[in-house]
């Protein structure tokens, strides 16, 4: 499989910390509504069965783009790409934890998304929110950049359309999956079940 794109980001970026944005989501039952995704289809989020887990990115650079200083000042903005791939590169253990679906999720736009798919070799699906129908429903935090509003990088657990998992701020980036691995993880060993694909508690 190539590397050859960088999975790297600056030890010294600023640290994100948790401002409440999403105290508001666990427990969320996502309102019906559809998005398009980079295998061309319309996925209706709140008829997902079983465990699934979203991703929200700000944004992915284009190939041999500069990212600037201004975008690295921004906590918790940049390491999309690492992120994106720490998620591809575990894909067989999210599988095998009872997971059913992963998704990349970000306000960009699906042909731009599909580059990227193709380029990080990514095995899932993401997720255009280009009219920010997703971030307005949920109230998710976002980002103001270039007069352009970003989802800035939280990480949803869901069962049967139901918020049962919250990860922000989430730091850093490239721990992203592995962060989500270790509740799974933690989730057996207390005991907690997904019985049929349904998680018995939210936290």
């Amino acid at each position: 499989m190539s590397r050859e794109f960088d999975t790297t980001f600056p030890s010294d970026i600023p640290i994100p910390t948790d401002d409440g944005a999403c105290d508001h989501l666990p427990g969320m039952t996502i309102p019906p509504l559809s998005l398009p995704a980079t295998d061309d289809t319309s996925i209706k989020i709140s008829s997902l069965q079983g465990l699934v887990v979203i991703f929200c990115y700000p944004r992915t650079g284009a190939p041999g783009e500069t990212i600037p200083d201004a975008w690295n000042s921004i906590p918790g903005a940049r390491g999309c790409t690492p992120q994106a791939c720490s998620f591809r590169d575990t894909q067989r253990e999210f599988m095998t934890a009872g997971v059913n679906k992963i998704f990349g999720l970000s306000t960009q736009s699906t042909a731009y998304q599909q580059e990227v798919k193709t380029r990080l070799n990514l095995p899932f699906e993401l997720l255009s929110d280009e009219k920010l129908e997703f971030v307005e429903a949920l109230s998710l935090p976002t980002i103001d950049w270039e007069g352009k509003r970003l989802t800035k990088r939280i990480t949803l657990a869901m069962v049967e359309g139901k918020i049962v998992k919250v990860w922000y701020p989430v730091f850093p980036p490239d721990q992203s999956a592995q962060q989500v691995l270790d509740w799974l993880t933690e989730e057996k060993t207390a005991g907690q079940k997904f019985v049929g694909n349904r998680c018995m508690s939210v936290t």
